[in-house]
């Protein structure tokens, strides 16, 4: 298992077993070319649900890969790209200012979207049904969720895990889920810790007050806030990993995927 050298492996890191299941690594096509990607689905299935699971800020390493897994074990054909490969090799840095700096600031979000778009049509040409597409991301991720959400109206639900609302990575990001709420295209369950220090709970606030303001997609849409846990607390090889809620909102994801998607 490969882990980001900035945060190493936790004791609590959970691994899922890839019996049942077709998945690995590959070469996905794009609109410039081909970039690294990882898939899981259920073995044999044909026309699965669609997931797009992105990457947190430190990129596709195990931990997602391993998301994916969960998810194809709960019966979608779940995809995940390597979105920073044309700025740089995440894997190759051990801070992250440093990473954010060189790298994550230099992503737009036009570029983003567009490979999540492509992931969509190759998922659809390896027979998953892409009529029943859901997006769901962590950390950097969280907030690509949210701006997915508006980008492509044949997305039907998305789950953001405690991504920025009101500001980006860099000027390259000219938007945020705040500004988009009103044109959400797709419900978003929303994910948060309240100790999280690198989103103030006055943007979490901001949102939902934004939400209960928009369009019918925005008034779907909800934000939980868990109290006591910290950024990152699904991320089981961290140190921020809160086991009790992070299987609450594992179990909210479940549910509303289910209830958009299945």
């Amino acid at each position: 298992m490969s882990f980001s050298p900035i945060t190493g492996a936790a004791p609590t890191v959970i691994h899922t077993s890839a019996d049942g299941l077709d998945h690995g690594a590959f070469k996905m096509p794009t609109f410039d070319g081909e970039i690294s990607a990882y898939y899981a689905a259920p073995a044999g299935r044909k026309n699965a649900p669609v997931l797009l699971v992105v990457q947190e800020v430190f990129g596709l390493h195990e931990h997602i890969q391993d998301v994916c897994r969960r998810f194809a074990k709960e019966g979608y054909f779940a995809v995940a790209v390597e979105l920073y490969e044309r700025q740089g090799d995440a894997s190759k840095y051990t801070d992250v200012p440093t990473l954010i700096q060189e790298i994550v600031s230099k992503v737009s979000d036009e570029q983003v979207l567009a490979d999540l778009d492509a992931s969509v049509a190759w998922a659809k040409q390896q027979g998953a049904d892409t009529s029943r597409l859901g997006i769901t991301g962590f950390c950097w991720g969280g907030r690509i969720t949210w701006m997915y959400a508006e980008h492509n109206a044949n997305c039907k639900a998305g789950v953001a895990w405690y991504g920025k609302l009101a500001v980006g990575h860099g000027p390259l990001q000219k938007r945020n889920p705040v500004d988009v709420a009103n044109t959400l295209k797709a419900p978003v369950l929303g994910l948060y810790g309240g100790q999280d220090a690198g989103i103030p709970l006055d943007d979490v606030h901001r949102m939902q007050e934004a939400l209960a303001k928009g369009n019918d997609m925005a008034k779907a849409s909800e934000v939980i806030v868990y109290p006591e846990s910290n950024h990152a607390f699904y991320a089981d090889y961290r140190p921020s990993y809160n086991e009790a809620d992070a299987k609450d909102a594992w179990s909210r994801a479940l549910n509303w995927f289910k209830r958009y998607l299945v």
